[in-house]
């Protein structure tokens, strides 16, 4: 049966129209009405809304007696009594008693608003047609409906304006209206970060999807619904408040603002019932204007003036008649030409296809077309793509088989939305094209199968739907959040579990962690959903925490540990931090610990970490506290006693150097019975350097400079466990800290102070053996004089080489000198059996005599002795030394320690000394040869020695340098005779000799003040020549033992001036017995492939070669005056027989 319109005075029979504004009760009083009657159907403007519904009415009479109708999903029992429908798809063939059309004011609306005024005008029931709407249809309702019986039903709870709020400030059950699917999202993002979470609807979900998310909102599990304009459709929502986030939207073909009734609309969702409501604006909404305001609390809009309308009597005679009825205008008043709606215009895009016009020739085909026209664009894709799709089913329409669409064709579309990948919006267009292929599979006589594929596209739109919604509740809800907030809101006992790693669960959720005392929410919760978590832990962790207390009062001293950065730990968890104390050893705690832990169970933590403490520094720094209290120590022992305490257990001599020099040895074993050992840098107890008792030094320094959060505390703590001698120097460490650690900084390495004081063991007898005059084997790393080399024993003992422990040895106040090899350049002497070795003396004219023991060693004699292996592994003093070692060894080994650290100089003044030699050596640009100390600078130039390679190439022994200078003269004559001789011998030598780098202390420290207009001569600038008496070069070397001291009468000798001490030697130093002075030291040389090391010659050796003829230049020429030239028989002659009047002379 083909439902015809109605005339104008037919349309009034039995109508009633019920107008009034949101939550008046309409829609239910529309259900109750249609109940009331035997049969009935009701249509609805959304989707949603009438699932609702449905689901309302089923309750009331039964699944078997109701039946759902909506555009893409149908549910139809045998025989339905009612029919719940939207507007678009209510049934136009059906015969019912009831019929009710509900929010007729969308009458109005641009896209559906001419089929709301079809059914407005034309859909009618046997007995009843209800007509429900806005107020604001009131005369056009009379008008168009002449005799029609109206009522108005008053608001049921009172509309308030709130003002405007921030997002973070809504308050609870609040809807906010967004116009567009991006700003909900953005907007429901926000409120997930401030408020734990909020659900989403917009009219794009599928119904399912959307009854989710309501009931999501409706269970409490979040407080906030962020929604379009489709939550005013008669959603029966519990809203409190509305907040409008815009009242700007697009309608499909521009942007325009709301208008005040469509903004009732919207409001008019806060409150239900007879609870009240509020609405307000929010984010970039502007304020409202009192006029709005007023209209909106008030009710009070301007009534409608106008609906769509489209010709409900089509004619399908052709399809040129068709689109001359839907151009038809309407010939009644307060009625207007509807756009061009989404059919008709797919219907123009047909009509210009061939093939479709030559198909569409008759009634029926033209009708079939234009049903395939109505397939909504639910896609919102362009109107050509639709279109196309439209198209497309027509043909098969017409042309497929028994005029049904191809099964694989329809199968294999559904095929490609049937997967759950992809993000919200990839979801959402899935939904979108699956709705269209639900609405074909629901047309009856469109597949060949309908019901098959009304159930295949049905389980495919709910898989997508709860697939959708899952993606929408994990990006904008917070479950966690959600439940804990529900529950404390019902202030009931929350059901908390702590497992043995501290992790917090709280009504199955997981909340954070308790640390000791203190509990840490979830790292990743923020804002308002941190505080969620803290409120839901505290009200659960009450008992916990003081149950804790207890535990911990009982605890043993073992289950606490201090860690590096200050932190006491339990069991592994923090319960408090160290601070600073009015006394060094006493530090003060802070307890970590939350409010919940008060009164006396407080008490007992701060009173048992107290304790513990307390025992902990005795522990580990008894000794030095057993220092400050000892009654044993007086006067200086006390004094001294009293800056070791201070200085944490290491002190640098050089800071008490003066009063070390008046200790005496009752107050020096006062404190080695204390534990205190004096080394030759510093004065310690080496049973506080191992790891534990260092770490709590340097954090008790920390905390009287700069706090436990300084640079440096951590990694030092580390290294200083790790066994390691020395470590790296960082320079934004300070360097008390790395002392406080037990270490000392040298260059660019900070080392051991123990491992300092074995390296001082090592260079000590290095430095004392003198090759050539001191008897016996010569120590590892010796060299001529007072000079040491480097050796693999040094280089592992602090686990490092090269530059690294060169920084260490001239932080020291030891200064590199590089010359031709090897170290050791005379004969040693061997150890005397029976008696002493004889010392050197001078004789009566001039020469120098020597005992047998002084005769020149063999070569096999001179060769240094291998080096020594590196030490496996270096440890503190006290944990390779005995403890138990005797006072007179103590003492022994003080004795040589202390003289050796009395002459080292400072290291900082050591650093200003080589940087002044280094601006004069730029200035000169030559090395000087270092004059003897008692001999004035020489005023002729100096003659250059050349050396060779071999052996025979070492420095002329001290009994030979009499007869050396008995021969220069000779040497003078005949060096013009062998020019020739020696320049050929000179460029028969193999290679240039292999430098080594020796180390010897450094004896004088240039004064800070600049000398740039001081000369280089006597005090105050007078010349060399008018020293005052006592007065001399700073920079000469020691005499030779034995041999006659240049510049005194004849040659004699002179005697020492007062105040002199022999050169490299502390002040007080004695020397042993049968000890004599050292040769002549080896001449500094500037490392390069011409030159060889120079060797100041004396007086005498330098008249005799002023007054020898000079037969050329050039290296040749300088060996033949040292008579050193090598290679010719003329110099091995003068060598024998210089070795045979050694001979005679011994």
């Amino acid at each position: 049966m083909t439902r015809r319109s109605l005339p104008p005075q037919a349309r009034s029979r039995g109508v009633t129209a019920v107008l009034g504004p949101t939550n008046t009760g309409k829609t239910h009083l529309a259900i109750e009405r249609m109940l009331a009657h035997p049969t009935g159907m009701i249509g609805l403007p959304l989707r949603l809304l009438a699932r609702e519904v449905y689901l309302r009415v089923v309750a009331r009479v039964g699944v078997e007696h109701v039946a759902l109708v909506t555009g893409e999903e149908k549910i139809k029992p045998d025989r339905p009594r009612y029919w719940i429908s939207t507007i678009e798809a209510m049934p136009r063939d059906l015969d019912v008693a009831y019929v009710a059309i509900d929010e007729i004011q969308l009458a109005a609306d641009m896209d559906r608003g001419y089929v709301f005024t079809d059914r407005l005008l034309h859909q009618r029931g046997r007995e009843e047609t209800l007509l429900i709407g806005s107020s604001t249809m009131l005369p056009l309702v009379q008008s168009l409906i002449p005799g029609v019986h109206t009522t108005t039903r008053p608001r049921l709870s009172k509309l308030t304006y709130a003002g405007e709020k921030k997002l973070g400030r809504l308050p609870r059950r609040t809807a906010i209206v967004a116009f567009s699917a991006e700003e909900v999202y953005a907007i429901a993002e926000l409120i997930r970060r401030q408020r734990g979470g909020a659900a989403v609807v917009l009219g794009a979900l599928s119904p399912r999807t959307r009854n989710a998310q309501v009931e999501l909102y409706q269970s409490g599990d979040v407080d906030y619904l962020i929604a379009t304009d489709a939550v005013g459709m008669g959603l029966n929502l519990d809203v409190d408040h509305v907040a409008f986030a815009a009242n700007w939207k697009y309608d499909g073909t521009r942007f325009r603002r709301l208008t005040p009734p469509e903004m009732g609309q919207i409001a008019g969702r806060a409150g239900r019932h007879l609870s009240d409501g509020t609405f307000g604006s929010t984010g970039r909404c502007a304020p409202f204007e009192p006029e709005m305001i007023e209209a909106l609390e008030n009710h009070d809009f301007e009534p409608l003036r106008v609906l769509q309308w489209r010709n409900p009597d089509l004619d399908f005679s052709s399809l040129k008649a068709l689109q001359e009825s839907l151009d038809a205008h309407p010939n009644e008043k307060g009625l207007t030409r509807a756009p061009m709606g989404e059919d008709q215009s797919a219907l123009e895009i047909l009509m210009r296809e061939d093939d479709i016009r030559d198909i569409a020739t008759n009634p029926t085909v033209v009708r079939r077309l234009w049903d395939t026209c109505g397939v909504p664009d639910y896609r919102k894709v362009h109107p050509q793509t639709h279109a196309d799709l439209v198209a497309q089913l027509f043909r098969f329409l017409m042309r497929g088989m028994a005029g049904r669409i191809p099964n694989d064709w329809f199968a294999k579309h559904v095929a490609m939305i049937d997967r759950t990948d992809g993000d919200i919006d990839a979801l959402s267009q899935r939904i979108a094209q699956g709705r269209t292929w639900t609405f074909v599979a629901n047309r009856p006589d469109w597949l060949i199968d309908p019901v098959h594929w009304q159930g295949e596209t049905r389980r495919v739109e709910d898989r997508l739907s709860d697939a959708l919604h899952e993606r929408l509740a994990s990006r904008f809800v917070d479950r966690r959040t959600s439940v804990l907030m529900r529950r404390l809101r019902e202030n009931t006992m929350l059901e908390a579990e702590i497992t043995a790693g501290g992790d917090v669960t709280v009504e199955g959720q997981h909340v954070g962690h308790l640390h000791g005392f203190q509990f840490v929410a979830d790292p990743g919760a923020e804002g308002h959903e941190a505080k969620t978590l803290r409120s839901a832990a505290e009200k659960a962790l009450g008992g916990e925490i003081e149950a804790r207390a207890e535990r911990f009062s009982a605890a043993a001293d073992s289950s606490l540990v201090l860690s590096h950065d200050g932190i006491i730990r339990w069991t592994g968890d923090p319960v408090a931090k160290l601070m600073p104390g009015d006394k060094l050893f006493e530090p003060h705690v802070r307890l970590l610990a939350d409010e919940q832990l008060t009164g006396p169970a407080r008490d007992k933590v701060e009173t048992r970490l107290v304790a513990w403490l307390k025992a902990y520094v005795v522990r580990l720094l008894g000794p030095l506290i057993e220092i400050e209290t000892a009654a044993d120590l007086v006067g200086l022992s006390k004094g001294i006693g009293y800056q070791v305490v201070e200085s944490l257990g290491v002190l640098e001599r050089s800071k008490v150097m003066h009063e070390m020099r008046t200790l005496d040895q009752e107050g020096r074993g006062a404190l080695r019975r204390h534990g205190v050992r004096f080394g030759a840098y510093h004065i310690f107890l080496p049973a506080l350097l191992k790891p534990a008792p260092r770490t709590l030094a340097a954090q008790l320094w920390a905390l009287k400079n700069g706090g436990l959060d300084q640079r440096g505390l951590d990694e030092i703590a580390h290294l200083a466990g790790s066994g390691r001698t020395s470590i790296k120097v960082d320079p934004e460490i300070a360097k008390g800290l790395y002392r406080a650690a037990g270490f000392r900084v040298c260059g660019e390495r900070a080392v051991r102070v123990d491992i300092l004081e074995r390296l001082a063991d090592l260079i000590r007898p290095a430095v004392t053996y003198v090759p050539g005059t001191t008897p016996g084997e010569a120590p590892a790393g010796t060299a001529d004089g007072d000079a040491f080399v480097a050796t693999v024993g040094m280089t592992s003992l602090v686990g490092c080489s090269g530059e690294d422990f060169g920084s260490i040895l001239k932080s020291l106040g030891y200064v590199a000198e590089s010359r031709p090899g090897p170290a050791i350049t005379v004969p040693l002497r061997p150890a005397a059996a029976t008696q002493p070795i004889a010392p050197a003396t001078a004789s009566t004219d001039g020469s120098a005599t020597v005992s047998e023991e002084a005769a020149p060693a063999t070569d096999e004699e001179a060769k240094p002795e291998d080096e020594t292996k590196p030490e496996n592994e270096a440890k503190p003093e006290d944990e390779t030394a005995s403890e138990n070692e005797t006072t007179s060894q103590s003492e022994a080994s003080t004795d040589t320690a202390e003289p050796v650290a009395e002459g080292v100089p400072d290291p900082e003044a050591v650093s200003e000394e080589a940087a002044s030699s280094e601006a004069d050596l730029a200035e000169t640009g030559t090395v000087e040869a270092v004059p003897a100390e008692d001999e004035p600078a020489p005023a002729a130039a100096e003659t250059a020695v050349e050396a060779s390679g071999e052996p025979e190439a070492a420095p002329v022994p001290v009994a030979e340098s009499a007869t050396l200078a008995g021969i220069e003269a000779e040497t003078a004559e005949t060096a013009s005779d062998d020019a020739a001789e020696a320049e050929a011998a000179t460029d028969s030598v193999p290679a240039e000799p292999v430098l080594v780098e020796i180390w010897r202390l450094q004896r004088h420290q240039r004064s800070s003040a600049p000398r740039q207009n001081r000369p280089r001569g006597g005090r105050d600038g007078a010349p060399a020549g008018n020293r005052a008496p006592g007065e001399g070069r700073q920079d000469r070397r020691p005499a030779h033992a034995g041999a006659p001291r240049a510049g005194g009468p004849e040659g004699r000798a002179q005697p020492r001036r007062p105040g002199r001490q022999a050169r490299g030697r502390p002040p007080g130093w004695r020397p042993a017995r049968g000890w004599t002075s050292p040769p002549p030291r080896a001449v500094r040389a500037r490392p390069g492939p011409s030159r060889a090391p120079r060797r100041r010659p004396s007086r005498r050796a330098a008249g005799a070669a002023s007054a020898a003829p000079r037969a050329g230049s050039g290296p040749g020429f300088a060996l033949r005056q040292a008579g050193g030239a090598q290679g010719t028989a003329r110099g091995r002659r003068r060598r024998q027989a210089l070795n045979r009047g050694s001979e005679e002379g011994g």
